[in-house]
């Protein structure tokens, strides 16, 4: 069985709510993202870390959905997908709760069913799915068929 490893890498300066931080990715596709108590806690500028999930689970959604479709025998001429992480604020902490995938995708020779069926299926086989989903209290889905 093949492995891959990938990085990231943070630094974080200071306490929590004063201080600030950075992360970059081992690619060099995310260098040095400000990340601060204000970017995750009160909408402020920079990068949080529910963002950064948000981001691997919609890339990841729409690779697997791209790939079932494929090998379903239907190439899609697109998938683009909206991962919206909401973060929590309860009496044990923040906490990630839920995760809701809004999808669109344009395939031809395929209808609005069939794109349905699939884009369930991705919802629970691409591999952040099957990370998240266990410690979520729910992942939602909406996907749109493009005629």
């Amino acid at each position: 069985m093949a492995e891959f490893h990938r990085t990231a890498h943070s630094t974080w300066r200071g306490n929590l709510a004063k201080g600030a931080g950075e992360v970059s990715t081992q690619s060099g596709a995310l260098k040095d993202a400000k990340v601060t108590f204000v970017s995750r806690f009160e909408n402020g500028s920079g990068s949080n870390p529910e963002e950064l999930i948000a981001a691997a689970h919609a890339s990841c959604y729409s690779m697997a959905l791209s790939n079932d479709l494929s090998q379903g025998g239907h190439v899609p001429e697109y998938v683009s997908t909206i991962a919206t992480v909401t973060l929590a604020m309860g009496s044990g902490g923040p906490r990630v709760t839920k995760i809701h995938l809004a999808t669109e995708g344009k395939v031809p020779g395929l209808d609005a069913a069939g794109f349905q069926a699939a884009a369930e299926s991705a919802k629970q086989n691409c591999p952040i799915s099957k990370l998240l989903i266990p410690g979520l209290e729910e992942c939602t889905l909406e996907a749109t068929f493009v005629e």
